[in-house]
């Protein structure tokens, strides 16, 4: 028995011309992704290979979830030692090299996911085939893990397809679908949706084909008198998007390139990567985010619990918000009819959403089909159809009980029952039904196309059942959905509603300036400052979220004043800023970063403690589905891990400390 008969992870053919044919089939996994032993069994591929030469090797994957996801971040939770990582990093660069200089036509095949290790794997080939289908997608994405390519993508990538092409894509961890990918050079051909892929790809063995050489355009930006004036561009537009103190992976990668990027100084490019790889993968950050990434995939599989399928969604409430549900939902994929009390309103949403139906999709035929999903509907004739019904109206008790009350006997027996009320106990509401018991809420945020998170409400008495429903839609539509008990606020408006009065009080009170009490937060690590964000949501929406919050009467009344002088924020154009076209009109900063710290302090306490009151009253599972929806819903700094991570990492260096 040889080493190739105890294969686990791999399955080699060797086909009778001579054409070997690797897979990837990582044991006890639903999809590739690279771990050691894996590695270790393809180098022991490739040494038998070497010595047993083939007319020509494809790799390819024997997992229909795709080629390779990337490698496998749980691993990466046992390294602390950066050196140690760093010599890890050298090993699998040996290894890839092995593969680089095979001397036979090699070719990697993809069908699905080809990410992070398994794009760096396929770089090492003659010749890239990608399958045209709508699960393919290419991409470097470990920057949103806090570091960035380490097994030779940082270095390949930028010679394969010049650095004002590669290193945006690595920066931004942007995944690409084929066209766009064969259109940037990094795959060589596609295969159409009537081709074959193993066919392609024996063709590609046969008749040698390799990728391309680097033209001038690509040897020059690469070139020591590019390097400079491309790394400093690149560093002003990632400043825009991260700070280099909350997230320094991105920073790290352009110095390296911009240092070692030269076309032949390939060898001293991988030892700094592996460095710098291995520093930043043991760094807070990097922890950090791994830890939300499994967050995410935590929600992910919580939603699995019910096998519930929507087809057809009903939303009543052609405002904002509700036209706003109602196109995401149409956009991916389901049939929408939307239905408010006159139809001006519904044709007013209509025309808004097409807008961002023509932004969005690219393809005439995406953007005809996706305005043929969804449909006003007056007289609500969708609700006796649809699968899921959102209710969308005014943050009116009453009135939603009415309406309830007018749809139950409408309602298919199994069909989701749910309201987006931004604050109102689920029990204020369901009181109108004959049972209570089915109805959920789906509270979704603004604007819904960007925000990942949706809360899952459900009280004592409601059925479990639609509570996983409710999950599994939420899952359905490519969001994170997290149960919520009911609550006022629910769970992320009762985080956010003091830390946004704080952010008030001390403008208001204390006179501090607009521009310094955002400032004070972004430096924190917010993705938007308090009162920027007040003006986002609407000075009328944080009212009646604040009125059921019990905020005080001072800062009720200032809002009310607001609301009667017509500024709502960013829809009316003004606010506490004044909003031109869309966008916020505001005087930078001067505050010192002593200033900003103390500024930031009583806001994030604030916000702290109301996560520590939310958890201690169990409106979440746990402190790890606190941390997942405070990160999702709000964009709270994902480099500190979570409200809760954040504050027992500050209590225990404040305790070793002392």
């Amino acid at each position: 028995m040889t080493a190739l008969d105890t294969l686990a992870h791999w399955r080699l053919n060797i086909d009778d011309e001579g054409i070997a044919w690797l897979d990837a089939d990582r044991d006890g996994e639903e999809a590739n992704s690279l771990h050691e032993p894996m590695l270790d069994e393809l180098s022991v591929v490739l040494d038998y290979l070497l010595t047993n030469l083939p007319t020509g090797l494809v790799i390819g994957s024997a997992k229909s979830s795709g080629f390779i996801a990337g490698a496998d971040i749980r691993e990466f939770e046992h390294h602390t030692d950066a050196k140690l990582v760093a010599s890890k990093i050298a090993v699998a660069h040996q290894l890839f090299e092995k593969l680089e200089d095979l001397p036979v036509p090699t070719v990697c095949a993809i069908d699905g996911f080809c990410l992070g290790g398994g794009l760096e794997l396929a770089l090492c080939c003659d010749y890239l085939i990608a399958t045209d289908s709508d699960k393919t997608r290419i991409g470097l994405p470990e920057v949103k893990l806090g570091i960035f390519p380490g097994f030779g993508g940082s270095v390949r990538l930028p010679r394969r397809i010049g650095a004002h092409q590669a290193m945006p894509l690595m920066l931004t961890g942007r995944m690409l679908k084929p066209a766009a990918a064969r259109g940037m050079g990094i795959i060589d051909e596609i295969v159409g949706r009537h081709g074959n892929l193993h066919w392609s790809a024996r063709r590609a063995v046969v008749k040698k084909r390799r990728s391309r050489k680097p033209s001038a355009l690509v040897s020059l930006s690469n070139s020591a008198l590019a390097r400079p004036l491309l790394a400093r561009a690149m560093r002003k537009q990632t400043a825009v998007k991260a700070r280099q103190e909350h997230y320094p992976a991105p920073f790290r990668l352009i110095d390296t390139w911009a240092e070692h990027g030269g076309m032949n100084d390939r060898r001293a490019h991988f030892s700094a990567e592996a460095e710098a790889v291995g520093e930043l993968m043991v760094g807070d950050t990097a922890k950090n985010l791994r830890r939300v990434f499994n967050l995410m995939e935590g929600m992910k599989k919580t939603a699995k619990a019910s096998d519930f399928v929507a087809r057809r969604v009903h939303v009543i409430g052609a405002g904002v918000m509700g036209a706003d549900i109602a196109a995401y939902c149409a956009m991916r994929g389901l049939e929408v009819t939307l239905q408010d009390r006159e139809q001006v309103f519904i044709d007013a949403a209509l025309k808004r959403v097409d807008k961002m139906f023509k932004k969005r999709m690219k393809k005439t035929g995406e953007l005809i089909a996706v305005r043929a999903r969804l449909k006003g509907d007056l007289e609500g004739r969708g609700v006796a159809r649809a699968d899921v019904v959102i209710e969308a109206i005014i943050e009116d008790a009453q009135i939603k009980r009415d309406l309830f009350a007018s749809l139950e006997p409408q309602l298919k027996a199994d069909a989701v029952l749910a309201t987006n009320t931004s604050s109102l106990p689920l029990e204020e509401i369901s009181t109108g039904l004959s049972n209570p018991a089915r109805l959920i809420g789906l509270h979704f945020f603004n604007p819904v196309a960007m925000m990942p998170l949706v809360e899952i409400i459900h009280g004592e008495g409601t059925d479990q059942s639609m509570v996983e429903r409710g999950l599994a839609f939420g899952n359905q539509i490519s969001k994170m959905p997290l149960a919520v008990k009911s609550s006022p606020g629910f769970l992320v408006n009762r985080v956010l509603a003091p830390y946004m009065t704080k952010a008030l009080e001390l403008h208001v009170e204390q006179g501090e300036s607009l521009e310094d009490i955002d400032e004070a937060a972004l430096a924190f690590g917010m993705p938007m400052g308090p009162l920027e964000l007040s003006d986002v949501v609407g000075i009328d929406v944080c009212l009646k979220v604040s009125e059921n919050l019990g905020a005080s009467a001072s800062m009720l009344q200032l809002m009310r004043d607001s609301i009667a002088a017509g500024n709502l924020g960013k829809k009316s154009g003004q606010g506490l800023y004044h909003w031109e076209k869309g966008k916020v009109v505001k005087p930078k900063s001067t505050a010192s970063t002593a200033k900003l710290e103390s500024l930031a302090k009583p806001m994030i306490d604030i916000f702290i403690a109301e996560c520590r009151a939310v958890e201690s009253e169990g409106l979440v599972a746990d402190s790890d589905s606190l941390d997942a929806g405070i990160i999702f819903g709000t964009g709270f700094a994902p480099f500190r891990g979570g409200p809760i991570q954040y504050d027992n990492a500050l209590s225990k260096s404040v305790g070793e400390a002392s």
